[in-house]
């Protein structure tokens, strides 16, 4: 039944990785179209992961009352149903309308499914489920690339990604049976989740350290993913169409990153795949910072996409071992909060940086975040190595 249920989880991360890079890809040509600034492609990305911020910090009630099955199939509808409406949007406005339950559809179900993977599954799985956001994350910008390189308009990209999500949806609806056939399994779920104040989360050794590291790692992955086409036309030269294909491969990077990284878990630990994954990063954003053309803005790309790769899921599958079984459901809610806030808040600050100072900052940018992460992961692991 685990297997079973696995693999419907995966189908369902692949969902969720389908929308989240549309936006940064397609920016440079909606924002001319909708006749407003290139910063305002911030506003809209705080929406929709404000929106996940709110469905997070409500997952564990919402699992507990509706199941996880069904959250996640109406997660997936309701992006369905925002993406359909992103397709239709004429004006910037009923795009932050739609924005809504855009982000909503997200959070529960993302904090619902890391942790019953990071209870049930070793690291391995993790990262292959990631891997599997990444295979969606990769092929959104690549469809998105494919209209504008054609000649068509951005509302086309939109368009076929929501008639996919449709699919997947139906797909979750009638897999809801395999949900309801382990009763004990979601027992023990939910003997094992504890219950917190964030005020209490926050009094626990390591806890702040682990949110910060949340919070910087997604503010440099979702910066990443959605200036990246920006700053190769704007600092680059590099045409919209070429720049929204040339941005799938930092997406790409993840979605490799993910796959090897699923082997390396069978020898290495999770902290010395996160090592790993910072060290590459580094070198990713250093590679970006002095490129010039296409193939090496691309190959920097790819690097910081690669680093990324394993910090993430690595992270969430420490999480029971760092906190215990039995508070995991409860902290990995707040995680996830911390880190949907700084996606949400810091590409809104790039967009600022960009729109008033210089879009040359963009790596300086991301290079903060990464010395910040680096930091406060390895203020974890001397927290809890002197608790063992």
């Amino acid at each position: 039944m685990l297997t079973i249920l696995l693999v419907i989880i995966y189908i369902s991360f692949i969902s969720l990785g389908l929308p989240d890079a549309l936006l940064g890809s397609a920016w440079p040509a909606m924002y001319r179209e909708l006749d407003v600034p290139l910063s305002y492609a911030g506003v809209v990305s705080t929406i929709i992961i404000g929106g996940t911020v709110i469905s997070s910090l409500n997952s564990d009630r919402l699992i507990r009352k509706f199941g996880t099955g069904k959250v996640t199939a109406v997660s997936v509808a309701m992006t369905a149903m925002a993406l359909w409406g992103f397709s239709i949007s004429g004006s910037f406005w009923v795009l932050c309308f739609w924005a809504i339950p855009y982000g909503l559809g997200a959070g529960s179900v993302d904090a619902a499914l890391n942790n019953f993977v990071a209870l049930h599954y070793k690291a391995r799985h993790m990262s292959w489920l990631h891997c599997f956001w990444g295979v969606g994350a990769t092929l959104g910008p690549y469809i998105m690339g494919y209209f504008l390189t054609g000649g068509k308009p951005w509302s086309m990209g939109y368009r076929s990604i929501s008639f996919i999500q449709i699919v997947l949806a139906a797909a979750l609806m009638i897999s809801l049976p395999l949900w309801k056939k382990s009763p004990e399994q979601g027992r023990e779920e939910e003997e094992e989740s504890g219950h917190l104040t964030i005020k209490e989360i926050l009094k626990m050794k390591g806890a702040k350290p682990i949110l910060t590291a949340f919070f910087c790692y997604c503010a440099l992955e979702a910066t990443a993913g959605l200036w990246s086409s920006s700053y190769m036309v704007m600092e680059k030269g590099i045409s919209p169409e070429s720049a929204a294909k040339w941005a799938s491969l930092f997406y790409f990077g993840i979605t490799f990153g993910r796959f090897l990284n699923g082997f390396a878990a069978i020898k290495l630990s999770n902290k010395e795949m996160i090592r790993i994954g910072q060290g590459v990063i580094l070198f990713g954003i250093f590679t970006i910072l002095v490129g010039r053309g296409s193939t090496f803005l691309g190959a920097g790309f790819i690097l910081v996409g690669m680093g990324c790769g394993p910090i993430y899921p690595c992270m969430l599958h420490e999480t029971p071992k760092n906190f215990g079984k039995e508070l995991s459901q409860a902290i990995m809610g707040i995680q996830m909060a911390c880190a949907y806030v700084g996606a949400a808040l810091m590409p809104l600050f790039m967009g600022l940086l960009a729109e008033y100072v210089s879009i040359k900052l963009y790596p300086f940018y991301l290079l903060a975040f990464a010395a910040v992460l680096v930091g406060t992961v390895e203020r974890v692991n001397r927290i809890k190595g002197s608790l063992k």
